[in-house]
Order: structure tokens, then C-alpha cells, then sequence
């Protein structure tokens, strides 16, 4: 059911809008920021991972400024599980993630599958798994492979596609997308 103000003007409808504007007004910030400007001065991550059973929820940026401590604790979190090895997630992946859950207006954590990736975690995936890139993002990190059990793959993909910032691939087989801040592009595995 859409919700609806008095002018008839859909939630969407209007951050849609407000997005296009505060692009166009800013063009050196990703359209995923504009989608985050439009909820205020805080920007907020909630995630557990499966496989190490850690939780996360953070505010990571308020009023224009990244909080060091939880970009550390969101690092941490996101690291490559199998080795330990834990990089500097590209910032923009983390707020497209954030603009994604948000316009999908649920409060259920990311349950994340996949952050960084040491390059020897990637090639083992290569090596035994279909779809798994030479050269994948997430060895950058700058990639996230994400499911919600409150969300399908094919809504997961609309709200991060939306948000018009970086790479998204859709796998209804596996239940989960991925999301990346490179090239704009989109496809289903």
C-alpha cells in the first residue's frame, strides 16, 4: 500500500524528486547520498553476519561527517571472514547500502554474506563457484553481497537500482544482491 500526503504524492514520488534536486544541486556526491540527505543528518548501517554471528548497528556519519570509529567497526565487520583480513570499505558501497535499506523502509539488519575479499578467498571462490569475477570489487572493498528475509531479491535490486550509484546483480537462486560502487550497471546472476 502506498502512502500518500495530502497532495497525493507518493513517499517515493517525493524522495525521488528531492533526490534528482539535491544531485543536480551537488553533482561530486553519489546519487545514493541524495537519497541519505533526504533522512536527515544522520546516516545509519545495521547488519550481522551469518558466519562469525557479529552484529552491527551504527550511526557512521552525522551532519556531513563520517565518525571514524564506526567506519573502523564497519571495516571490522565487513572483513574477509575466512582470512581475518579486514581493509577500508569505500564509503560509498556503505551509503548505498544505507539508501537502499532506507527507501526500502524496513528496520531489519543486512544479513551480509560477503564484504572485502582477500584475493586468495576470491580465487578459492572462482575456483568453486559460477559468477565469481577475476577481478571482483570486493577484493577493493568496494563491494557487499547482502540478503534481507523481509525483502526479495527482485525488491532488494528495485531499491538499491533506484538509487542510481553503482553495480547491482540480483541472484534469486541464492536469495541475495550485490551491491558496489563501481560502474552503474545492472544484471541477474
Amino acid at each position: 500500500m502506498k502512502k500518500t500526503n495530502s497532495s497525493g504524492l507518493t513517499r517515493r514520488g517525493l524522495l525521488g524528486a528531492f533526490a534528482a534536486t539535491a544531485v543536480a544541486a551537488t553533482p561530486t556526491y553519489s546519487n545514493a547520498a541524495g537519497f541519505l540527505r533526504g533522512a536527515g543528518d544522520v546516516r545509519r548501517i545495521a547488519m550481522h553476519s551469518g558466519r562469525t554471528g557479529e552484529r552491527l548497528d551504527t550511526i557512521y556519519w552525522i551532519e556531513g561527517e563520517y565518525i571514524a570509529e564506526a567506519v573502523r567497526e564497519i571495516n571490522m565487520h565487513m572483513r574477509d571472514w575466512r582470512t581475518g583480513e579486514a581493509v577500508q570499505m569505500d564509503l560509498r558501497t556503505i551509503d548505498i547500502m544505507a539508501a537502499a535499506l532506507n527507501l526500502m523502509e524496513t528496520s531489519e539488519p543486512y544479513l551480509l554474506l560477503s564484504g572485502y575479499r582477500s584475493p586468495q578467498t576470491n580465487q578459492m571462490l572462482r575456483s568453486n563457484t559460477r559468477g565469481v569475477a577475476r577481478n571482483s570489487l570486493h577484493m577493493r572493498g568496494q563491494a557487499a553481497d547482502l540478503r534481507l528475509t523481509s525483502r526479495t531479491p527482485a525488491q532488494m535490486a528495485s531499491a538499491a537500482i533506484a538509487c542510481r550509484a553503482g553495480g547491482v546483480g540480483r541472484y534469486n537462486g541464492s536469495n541475495f544482491v550485490h551491491m558496489d560502487c563501481g560502474p552503474i550497471r545492472s544484471w541477474r546472476g
